[in-house]
């Protein structure tokens, strides 16, 4: 971990123009799909680093990316102005555009079934109602920095079962 410090530390206000912004870029993955996962989250404000992850014994991809950017939002202490990077369209899409029709549905996809991952989704869009959030995918595996770092903190997370190493 960059810091301890709980990220951001002085908003107080709600309006998206006066709030703190914070970069966040988040990873998550299982090997075998399912199987055995983790995932990862850069947060970065104000020249302020943090990193923080988890293990899951049985879980899939999906589920470990929605849980990335989850708890990166869970760990911001004030209300923020995020620009949340990603590889996975599945999360991106999902919060940008399917999330709408879900809600209106009940939680149904347009064929009328349940939702995968409600559980998570629902817990993201209540998170995410606090902040202001810029959901922006890149490529993964393609170079881009802070996205091979968060790769690289899920790999280790997964391969150490979440304990500190």
């Amino acid at each position: 971990m960059t810091s301890q410090s709980a990220i951001p530390s002085g908003a107080t206000s709600a309006t998206s123009e006066t709030r703190p912004v914070v970069d966040i870029f988040t990873d998550g993955g299982s090997s075998p799909n399912p199987g055995a996962g983790a995932w990862a989250a850069l947060l970065r404000f104000n020249g302020v680093e943090k990193e923080i992850s988890g293990y899951v014994a049985d879980t899939t991809n999906n589920r470990m990316e929605l849980s990335a950017a989850l708890e990166a939002l869970r760990t911001l202490t004030k209300p923020a102005k995020v620009r949340l990077h990603t590889d996975s369209q599945y999360l991106q899409k999902g919060m940008q555009t399917w999330i709408k029709g879900w809600v209106l549905r009940g939680w149904k996809t347009a064929d009328k079934k349940p939702v995968l991952n409600a559980d998570i989704w629902q817990a993201l869009l209540s998170e995410s109602k606090r902040h202001s959030i810029e959901w922006i995918w890149v490529r993964g595996h393609n170079g881009h920095v802070e996205n091979e770092r968060v790769d690289a903190l899920v790999r280790k997370a997964r391969e150490s079962k979440g304990r500190s190493v």
